[in-house]
């Protein structure tokens, strides 16, 4: 067990580290390796807020599995506070970044993303705590 938590430590550490790359680096890596260009930005999932979705979804997978690592550690707060602050640092960090953009709704995503993952980790910690 100590070698497969170990494991999904080390893959939540590369996702914080590629979600950090994907944010700051100047143009889309997503849009060079789906489309061979780095001006286009994919769209993971059709959808009517365009590119948004994919920062929910970036922010959404690497908290459910942070937060799930450390669901019974005492980090499991401090955690949820470093995912939310590591989304509004890398929004506001575009702002030097060329051909990137702070946008309000990327920001509201990255948040919404945290948050939701969170309130899943809740439900089921009180799911499995109470039956």
């Amino acid at each position: 067990m100590y070698k497969v938590n170990s494991f999904l430590n080390f893959i939540f550490y590369i996702s914080v580290v590629i979600l950090i790359i994907i944010n700051l680096f100047p143009g889309s890596l997503l849009g060079f390796f789906i489309y061979k260009d780095l001006n286009m930005q994919p769209n993971l999932i059709n959808n009517p807020f365009g590119t948004t979705i994919n920062h929910f979804i970036g922010f959404f997978c690497v908290s459910i599995l942070g937060l799930f690592l450390y669901l019974k550690k005492d980090k499991f707060k401090n955690l949820v506070f470093v995912l939310i602050f590591l989304s509004i640092i890398l929004e506001i960090l575009q702002l030097l970044v060329p051909n990137r953009s702070f946008e309000i709704y990327d920001l509201s995503a990255n948040f919404i993303g945290v948050l939701f993952a969170f309130i899943l980790v809740k439900i089921y910690k009180f799911l499995t705590n109470h039956e």
